[in-house]
């Protein structure tokens, strides 16, 4: 082969090589202006379930339904609860009729018939004072026995002492009850006021009602099962906030800070963005989950990122992979998060 034609061939795959290395081979540049993390989506879930056990009457939602917050989702069997709630209602009835009566105090009616009791009496009193004298008249001309005399000195004094009864008896209803029976009678009132209170609470409890919007991941419990606190009806994963959970290397920790914008990509809709922002960094280091696909090792040390996302079609589900790009070229400040953070 000619000498020029070796030296041309040398060239050429000199260039070719070149070529490719500037074709294939990130440049710093790129490096340094963004950051690429993987993770999964994930959301809140919460687990709905009855306060007090009894059967269930019915369910009006199915599985995968969207609800609203405040929605009614399932019913317990209320006869029972309602029982509590009129026997509490009754007897807290009761104690309110005890309460004015004493408030009131005695009626006219029993004021006149404590004075008619005690003018009733002082006259069998002044019979019984004729009557002794008669029999102690008697005694002395010896008509009668001395057992006689005592018999009327006797019947005297038990007159006397109902006729006192009847004056203190006299006296208390016209003063009316004491103030301290009404104050124990406002304490009963009260007590069965939150008696009557728990009643409803308890059967209000037997309603489920959704705590926010959300989808019904699980419908664990039917119609006729027994539920309790101890037995979840429903998992309800919520809308918002939904997030992508990711890990960041030590080496890229001191590149973030919260409330960066992010971007979240997933293959379920290529070439479609999520705007996102930086809402959590863990303090602590932990080892790569096997779930996570990154380049680095799994066994690195890495720290938790929480990038929540902006997710108005509800299209990013719970555990789908993503991937998360943080540009690094951001202002010191803290950007504005590109949609309104939920709590």
């Amino acid at each position: 082969m000619d000498k020029p034609l070796k030296i041309i061939l040398i060239l050429l795959v000199i260039t070719g090589i070149g070529f490719a290395g500037w074709t294939f081979i990130p440049s710093s540049e790129t490096d340094e202006t963004r950051l690429t993390l993987y993770g999964n989506i994930d959301i809140r879930q919460v687990e709905l379930s009855f306060h007090d056990p009894e059967h269930i009457k019915q369910i009006v939602v199915q599985e995968g339904e969207r609800v609203k917050q405040g929605q009614l989702l399932a019913v317990q069997d209320l006869e029972r609860f309602q029982y509590a709630v009129d026997s509490a209602e009754a007897k807290l009835e009761v104690q309110q009729q005890v309460l004015d009566r004493l408030i009131r105090g005695s009626r006219p009616e029993e004021i006149g018939k404590a004075r008619a009791d005690v003018k009733g009496e002082e006259a069998a009193v002044r019979f019984a004072q004729k009557e002794l004298n008669r029999m102690l008249a008697l005694a002395k001309k010896k008509l009668v026995s001395t057992e006689a005399a005592d018999r009327a000195r006797a019947e005297l004094d038990s007159a006397r002492e109902k006729l006192n009864a009847l004056i203190e008896q006299q006296s208390l209803t016209v003063i009316g009850p004491r103030q301290e029976d009404i104050l124990a009678a406002q304490a009963q009132l009260k007590a069965d006021a939150s008696a009557l209170k728990l009643a409803n609470k308890i059967w209000q409890d037997g309603h489920i009602y959704a705590p926010h919007d959300g989808v019904i991941q699980d419908r664990i419990l039917e119609p006729g099962d027994m539920a309790g606190a101890q037995n979840p009806v429903f998992t309800l994963a919520l809308i918002d906030p939904v997030w992508a959970r990711s890990y960041v290397s030590e080496q890229d920790l001191g590149k973030l800070r919260p409330g960066m914008v992010a971007h979240i990509n997933t293959d379920s809709y290529p070439g479609k963005s999520y705007p996102g922002w930086v809402g959590y960094i863990s303090p602590t280091a932990e080892f790569t989950p096997k779930a996570v696909e990154t380049t680095e090792l799994r066994t690195s040390l890495v720290y938790q990122l929480r990038v929540y996302a902006c997710n108005p079609e509800n299209q990013l589900r719970l555990g789908m992979p993503v991937t998360v790009t943080i540009p690094l070229t951001q202002l010191e400040q803290n950007p504005q998060p590109p949609c309104k953070p939920q709590s």
